[in-house]
């Protein structure tokens, strides 16, 4: 029985994880497997990959073989390597120990990288958090600019309401003054009359006295002649 070691899709539409698995190369890819060895989420980065190392190991020395992608993560996780260096030990090419400190020089240097990689989108995620702040206080700082332009002309065409036109206090001035002159006039016509009349009082007064002097001689006049 060909065997293969293969990725199993789960999950969502447009948010997929994988079951890593060992199956017969005849089933179809998410069909029924022989034995899980572990997941993977290409949603994150970097990628999360859990992984049964030595049962991994076991399927590749019995000679399942990985698909790339598969191929790939195995190498991620060293599985390729210790086979390899495990090979190397059966040729006599390098004696057992020798192929576990080169596994753990090799593990130690991939943790490095690992590590250095995860830094370095830590940074790239800080300055890229840090241009999304500096561009929303922009933007804030433009709309709250914006805001208080608007108040201030709310305000300054409130107060112009508020306060009389000049039309509107010429007009109130030019009111008030008829008013004055008109009751200055009405004074001046009352002045005037009570004068008149005081004026007309006299005069009969005087032509009345004129009218009995002259009344008198001719009474006289009368006696004489009688």
């Amino acid at each position: 029985m060909a065997t293969k070691i293969r990725l199993q899709r789960h999950g969502k539409k447009g948010n997929p994880y994988y079951y890593i698995v060992a199956a017969d190369s005849r089933v179809k890819r998410d069909g029924k497997y022989i034995e899980r060895l572990g997941d993977y989420d290409p949603n994150t980065n970097p990628a999360i990959i859990n992984i049964d190392f030595d049962r991994a190991l076991y399927w590749v020395k019995t000679g399942a073989q990985p698909t790339d992608t598969a191929r790939a993560i195995l190498s991620y996780k060293g599985i390729m390597m210790k086979n390899h260096l495990d090979k190397g030990v059966l040729k006599g090419a390098h004696t057992q120990a020798q192929a576990d400190a080169k596994f753990e020089k090799w593990v130690a240097e991939k943790s490095n990288k690992i590590e250095g990689k995860v830094d370095t989108l830590k940074k790239a995620e800080g300055a890229e958090a840090a241009k999304r702040l500096a561009a929303e206080k922009e933007v804030n700082e433009k709309r709250l600019a914006e805001f208080q332009a608007k108040e201030a002309e709310l305000h300054a065409a409130a107060e112009a309401a508020a306060a009389p036109a000049p039309v509107e206090e010429a007009a109130e001035t030019a009111t008030d003054v008829v008013e004055e002159v008109v009751e200055t006039v009405e004074e001046v016509v009352e002045a005037v009359t009570e004068k008149a009349e005081e004026v007309a009082e006299k005069v009969t007064e005087a032509s009345t006295e004129e009218s009995s002097k002259e009344e008198t001689p001719a009474a006289e006049e009368e006696k004489k002649e009688g």
